[in-house]
């Protein structure tokens, strides 16, 4: 007998380190509940910075400018760096020293949900920027994290190459926008259900378990906020 399925929508930036957090709770509740349902998991588009240069920024000198000051950076970061640890994720906010534009990024992890490689890139990109302080504005290195997951290298080229690309993510980020979504992570079910913010695992089940429950409020970065 075929299990029912549970349709996930997950709108993120890869430059939230709740959206990083979110997606590592999510993956161990699917996990869980594996033999009872299968989940269909997509990745959309949604820009913390949208007015990032496409050079970027000093990382540290505009996140302190934004949170409010150095000393408000380090609490920030050093709560998120905990929390991360508690689900073995390994944050290094002293190797990035660039926070970057991520239009690109999402039109790649787009890409490579056509090829059926999103989830294995949007872990790269994360990984990439959170933990090995890859500099996500130089193509060269969007070019190498794609790749290094299966997709191929001259359609990767092409596609960071054709402006029509991050055209069609800023059209993707508007149409979300249309829902009334302002911070990430967000999670839609079923076409139907949202769920605000790195819910716990726990949290996430109790949601698939008894779709329609209303989930409590948890962390989330939205672009208006002085968190993340």
């Amino acid at each position: 007998m075929s299990k029912p399925k549970i349709k996930v929508d997950v709108v993120s930036d890869v430059v939230c380190p709740w959206c990083y957090i979110g997606k590592r709770r999510l993956e161990k509740a699917i996990d869980k509940l594996s033999d009872t349902y299968d989940f269909d998991i997509e990745y959309h588009p949604f820009e913390l910075n949208p007015q990032m240069p496409v050079s970027g920024l000093n990382h540290k000198e505009y996140l302190s400018d934004k949170f409010g000051g150095e000393d408000r950076y380090d609490q920030l970061t050093g709560r998120v760096t905990q929390v991360a640890a508690s689900e073995d994720l390994t944050f290094d906010f002293e190797k990035q020293e660039t926070s970057p534009n991520t239009r690109k990024a999402h039109a790649l992890i787009q890409m490579a949900h056509e090829k059926g490689k999103q989830l294995p890139v949007m872990e790269a990109f994360f990984k990439a920027y959170f933990t090995e302080g890859i500099d996500l504005t130089q193509d060269k290195n969007l070019i190498g994290i794609a790749v290094d997951e299966g997709l191929d290298r001259e359609e990767v080229e092409r596609l960071l190459s054709d402006e029509t690309s991050v055209i069609q993510v800023a059209l993707a980020e508007k149409e979300i926008s249309k829902l009334g979504i302002s911070g990430v992570p967000f999670y839609i079910i079923n076409n139907k259900y949202g769920v605000s913010g790195a819910q716990s695992s726990e949290t996430f089940m109790k949601t698939f378990l008894e779709i329609g429950t209303q989930a409590t409020e948890a962390d989330a970065c939205n672009v208006d906020s002085k968190n993340c």
